[in-house]
Order: structure tokens, then sequence, then C-alpha cells
């Protein structure tokens, strides 16, 4: 049986659009391919260098012999269990806080040039301050991650917040709408879009931070399997690690963009 040309009966702009999209589906295959064949390439110039299949058969050795009697799944979860818990907090309290900073002049005077001191200092700079006071257990990691992950949910709603079209909020005011109600009815709807660019980088920023402070003391997690590998000169597992940090960095993503076009089905269109 003979497979009809898809491009038949198509308009000129038409046949481009359809050859673009094709493009698009097959462009990330060959990046792919690309990424492994520089990888061979590297690992056969440089002795230290492992090569994928050596980095597979220690992704494999994770599972017959666990770390810490953790598997590499299980290290992942620990990670992801920590960015949920500061993420919980940087959603909350981060959101709250935007919105007041971003709907109030007399809030924004008032905490503003704190806030900027406070997202000003790097994330990392925390570390030996929090260690000094609470020490290396869990909570600590946790409140690294906060650190480093509140303010970019802050200032995404701030912006999100300052930039409402006036004329929304007059429409509110004409029809004797409450300041609560042009907040919570105008102003925070519209400003969604910019909430959820905060969602997306905090979550990234909470994925990196975790891995830094897991690298610099922890029993388990991603950043603790590098830092074993490290320590360990065991290249295949500080592959292993960073590759599983790709993968559920991009997982991540994926998720938190698949909640905003389910919650902002309007900006399907744009992206």
């Amino acid at each position: 049986m003979i497979k009809k040309d898809k491009t038949v009966n198509m308009s000129a702009a038409e046949i481009h659009e359809y050859r673009m999209n094709m493009l698009y589906k097959v462009l990330p295959i060959f990046s792919v391919l690309l990424l492994i064949a520089l990888w061979l390439l590297a690992s056969s110039g440089v002795s230290d260098f492992p090569s994928p299949a050596e980095v597979w058969e220690r992704t494999v050795r994770l599972f017959t012999n666990p770390i810490k009697k953790l598997n590499l799944f299980s290290h992942v979860l620990v990670s992801l269990k920590r960015i949920g818990i500061a993420l919980a907090f940087d959603w909350t309290f981060g959101i709250a806080f935007g919105v007041l900073i971003g709907w109030s002049p007399r809030a924004k005077a008032f905490f503003g040039p704190l806030f900027n001191a406070f997202r000003a200092v790097p994330p990392l700079a925390w570390i030996p301050l929090i260690t000094l006071w609470f020490g290396i257990g869990e909570f600590p990691k946790i409140l690294i991650v906060i650190f480093g992950s509140l303010a970019s949910i802050v200032v995404n709603v701030q912006a999100g917040l300052s930039t409402v079209e006036k004329m929304y909020l007059d429409v509110g005011t004409v029809f004797n709408a409450s300041p609560a109600q042009r907040l919570f009815k105008i102003a925070i709807p519209a400003s969604l879009d910019a909430i959820f660019a905060g969602v997306r980088t905090s979550t990234s920023a909470a994925w990196m931070v975790v891995l830094a402070a897991e690298m610099l003391g922890a029993n388990a997690g991603v950043g603790f399997l590098i830092s074993r590998g490290m320590d360990s000169i065991d290249m295949p597992l500080v592959l292993t690690g960073m590759i599983a940090i790709g993968i559920v960095g991009a997982i991540l993503a994926i998720i938190t963009q698949f909640a905003e076009r389910l919650i902002c089905p309007w900006t399907r269109k744009r992206k």
C-alpha cells in the first residue's frame, strides 16, 4: 500500500510549518547522539575519563551493591524529599511575601531593602553559618535549600503583581470591588504566569542547592554520591550522579511546565 504524502494539498506556509515541526522532533535525538559521540571521544582520549559502558556498569552495581544500604533511586528520593519540604515553605511563604511587597507600596518600602540584601547573598555563603548554628543534620540542609530558592519565587511574584494592568484594577473599582476583591479576583489571577515562572525557577534552584549542600556533608542523596565518588576516586560513580541530576532536573522541569499549562491553559499557544 502506497503511503500518501502528507504535504499534498498543503500551502507553502503549511509545508514549511510541517517541516519545521518534524525538525524540532528530530533535533533532540541528534543532540543526544552527539553528546554520546563526544562522550565516547573523550573517554578514548582521556585515560581517567570513564566510558558510557563503565558508567552503566557502575550504575547497575549501585543496585546490586547499594551505598549506605540505598540504591540510586533511594538516594534520588532522599534529595527530592529535602527539596519537597523546602519548596512547600518557599511556595507558601514566598508567594505570600511576594504578593505583600508587590501589592503594597508601604510593605515594599519597608521590606524591600532587607529582601534585596538577603537575595544578594549567594546560597552557599549561608552554609558555614547554618552549619555553625544547627550542625550537619537534616534541618540545616533543608534550611540551606530554603535560603537558596526563596528569592526566585518572591521576585517573580512581586514582578507579576507590580505589572498588572492598571486598567483591570480600574474596572474593579468601577464595579465597587473592595481592595481584597481586586487583589484576589483580579491581580493574582492576572499574575499567574509570573507566579508559575517563579515556581519553575525556585524548583530548579532548590535542586541545585540541595546537591551542593549534600556534597558538603550528608549520608544520603545524589550530592552525597558525587562526593563519595570524588573521595574514593570513583569517576563512574561521579558521572552516574551527574546523569541522575540531569535526568531528575529535566523531569522536574517537565512536571512544573505541565502544571502551568494545566492551570494556565492560555499559555499553551505561546509555548
